[in-house]
């Protein structure tokens, strides 16, 4: 009996992305060591989340009440809207601590071979954004891929009537690697995206 409930267990984990049956093998052994109290703990905080946890109403970042604290924030700089693919992304960006303006996710890239198409996103929600706001610039920070780019221009395309800087985020070699370990791509990119010194 005890075997059916671990199986289950580890099923169950397997279900995470990036999860393979080794993995959920030791997340659920390591389930079985801990305390009960901090089993329930575990437990609990996925309850919550699936109970509380909604989209913002201006950028549709992942929060607890109607509007994040990112969009609540009267310090950030309302004049610039960073463009990210899933809430996610957001996390990556405030840890590199030198954007402080407001973003709007768009919960997805275009992909018409996955039926992802923009009436899909989250860019008719933007457009009014721009359209109401007093937004100066919008910095397009979607993935590097195909599906990245093609939404990238789409936006770009979407926003041209409007009176608003569109940017996109540069790419290039990460700091401390070789040039000589880098793709073409990455290597054609970084030199698209060179600045003055």
């Amino acid at each position: 009996m005890a075997q059916g409930i671990i199986e289950n267990l580890i099923s169950e984990f397997t279900k995470l992305p990036g999860i393979g049956r080794k993995t959920a093998q030791r997340l659920a052994f390591f389930i079985l060591t801990l305390s009960e109290e901090s089993a329930k703990d575990i437990a609990k905080a996925i309850n919550d989340v699936k109970e509380k946890a909604r989209f913002c109403i201006r950028c549709f970042n992942i929060t607890d009440t109607e509007v994040c604290s990112i969009c609540r924030d009267e310090s950030r700089d309302r004049t610039k809207i960073c463009i990210v693919e899933e809430p996610s992304n957001i996390l990556v960006v405030e840890r590199a601590k030198t954007f402080n303006g407001l973003y709007h996710v768009l919960l997805g890239s275009i992909s018409p071979i996955d039926g992802m198409m923009p009436d899909r996103l989250k860019i008719a929600e933007l457009v009014e954004r721009v359209r109401g706001d007093s937004v100066a610039e919008v910095i397009l920070a979607t993935n590097p891929n195909t599906k990245g780019e093609m939404t990238a221009q789409y936006i770009k395309d979407t926003l041209k009537p409007f009176n608003v800087k569109v940017t996109r985020i540069a790419y290039g070699l990460p700091i401390g690697s070789d040039i000589e370990f880098a793709d073409e791509v990455t290597l054609s990119k970084a030199l698209e995206g060179r600045r003055e010194m």
